[in-house]
């Protein structure tokens, strides 16, 4: 038996042992989709927290998601496979800014990405992902709309919307603004046939060459049920591990090099298994803050399941 091999037969045993689940992102190395137990976006992985029986769970994500399952379920442990995995982009919204913006726009929803800290959720009046941003603020009886802290996902969100008045951010996801219109330009002149399925968190300029526009896991839906054979992906390059499995005959490109997150990748079977055996590092948030953030995060879940 391969170290591999022994690594996953172990992490299966101490599930066991440690009544514990594995929830693990898209974007996460292929092994370690192999070994978790569910394996979503976002949005999946917030309802699965809630919902999973085990007392313990080991997050194979960024830090965010880890805080979001803690926030929804308190009373379970919360152990992120890699302390270091975090998302820059969780960080570029700041509480003032918040405030500014609901004195100037006292109506205002303060509607923020589930890419986002703790403390940001806990200032903010619904969260939303990517797969329901659209069908969450249509909803909101508020015209004022300041959307934090993804400024594409905004911007594409507005233009479904245009009863409403948003209010953007400058935040960003590295991996998504890194790829570039002319890459994909590039990528059709290779691949003719290849449909383009991009993620809102492209740029404008990449999204208006997209066949489709979709969360993770609508990209993986729709490429799984189309009868189309090969296509462009707009997304991290971590999503290919589920579309191979699913899709075995068709044939997925990534569309430049730089379709990759280096905070996602640092959670291999070694940390999951270091995470199992150790019970740590464990996400611990303040009770105040817990009841705070948990209030916008249980919004999201009412609003998309009507």
């Amino acid at each position: 038996m391969s170290g591999k091999e022994e690594m996953k037969q172990r992490i299966a045993e101490l599930k066991k042992e440690k009544d514990a689940v594995i929830l693990a992102h898209y974007y996460v190395d292929g092994d370690v989709q192999e070994v978790a137990d569910y394996v979503g976006d976002s949005y999946y992985l917030a309802e699965k927290a809630v919902t999973v029986p085990a007392g313990t769970i080991i997050f194979c994500g960024v830090s965010f998601m880890g805080e979001s399952a803690k926030i929804l379920s308190p009373q379970k442990r919360v152990i992120m496979a890699d302390r270091k995995a975090d998302c820059p982009m969780a960080h570029m919204v700041d509480i003032e800014r918040i405030h500014e913006v609901r004195e100037q726009y006292p109506d205002a929803a303060v509607v923020c990405y589930v890419n986002s800290t703790a403390e940001i959720k806990a200032e903010s009046d619904v969260c939303v992902t990517s797969s329901n941003a659209i069908r969450i603020v249509k909803k909101l009886p508020n015209k004022d709309i300041f959307f934090i802290p993804d400024n594409n996902l905004g911007r594409y969100t507005a233009k479904q919307l245009p009863e409403k008045n948003f209010i953007f951010h400058d935040g960003f996801c590295h991996v998504h603004t890194s790829i570039h219109r002319e890459e994909v330009l590039r990528a059709k002149e290779i691949y003719p046939q290849a449909l383009i399925l991009a993620h809102p968190e492209c740029t404008e300029e990449v999204l208006e060459l997209a066949d489709f526009i979709g969360s993770t896991s609508q990209i993986l839906d729709y490429a799984t049920k189309s009868e189309e054979k090969v296509f462009l992906i707009c997304t991290e390059m971590g999503i290919f591990y589920e579309l191979q499995q699913k899709n075995p005959d068709k044939k997925f490109y990534s569309v430049g090099h730089r379709q990759f997150c280096p905070n996602m990748k640092r959670i291999k079977l070694e940390s999951v298994l270091s995470a199992l055996e150790s019970t740590v590092p464990e996400v611990e948030l303040a009770g105040t803050m817990i009841q705070k953030a948990k209030l916008p995060l249980e919004r999201m879940l009412q609003l998309a399941a009507e």
